[in-house]
């Protein structure tokens, strides 16, 4: 059976709710090799008290640790929300493959929106990045959250 970004991100989007119910902000990531999710993730700064742990970063690290292999060239990341720098910056040193995101980021987003770390010329390693696959889906609950943050305050 031939999975698509929308089965991939719909996956990443339940990761997403996982991370609204622990008050991190609901953002979630699973990786693809040969059609089957090897790492799934959610945003955890919060909850880990540690800057790095956005879902990006814990699903390679997962991916990595299920293939015994730092490389991840054959994989492909599915991330609600556009990547940061920092993840972007960890998808390079990764090699992931392609990366599908949700929401696109123009202002911190670094696969397209605000920058693409992905096509750096110089770059030893390039993957493609295709954005938009649920993105209402994604809008809705990161809006969702933000305004109930507001309101709370």
């Amino acid at each position: 059976m031939k999975r698509d970004a929308d089965y991939f991100m719909s996956h990443a989007y339940n990761e997403s709710i996982e991370a609204w119910k622990k008050d991190e902000v609901p953002i979630g990531a699973v990786i693809e090799y040969q059609g089957s999710i090897i790492a799934s993730a959610h945003n955890q700064s919060r909850t880990a008290n540690d800057p790095t742990a956005h879902a990006e970063i814990l699903a390679i690290s997962q991916a990595a640790n299920t293939l015994g292999d730092w490389r991840l060239n054959k994989c492909t990341l599915y991330v609600t929300k556009e990547p940061c720098p920092m993840c972007s910056g960890a998808l390079v040193i990764a090699r992931i493959n392609m990366v599908y995101y949700g929401l696109p980021d123009p202002k911190m987003g670094c696969v397209g929106g605000a920058a693409n770390l992905g096509a750096l010329p110089y770059s030893n390693h390039k993957f493609k990045s295709i954005g938009g696959i649920l993105e209402s889906l994604n809008h809705e609950i990161l809006k969702a959250f933000f305004e109930k943050r507001r309101s709370s305050n």
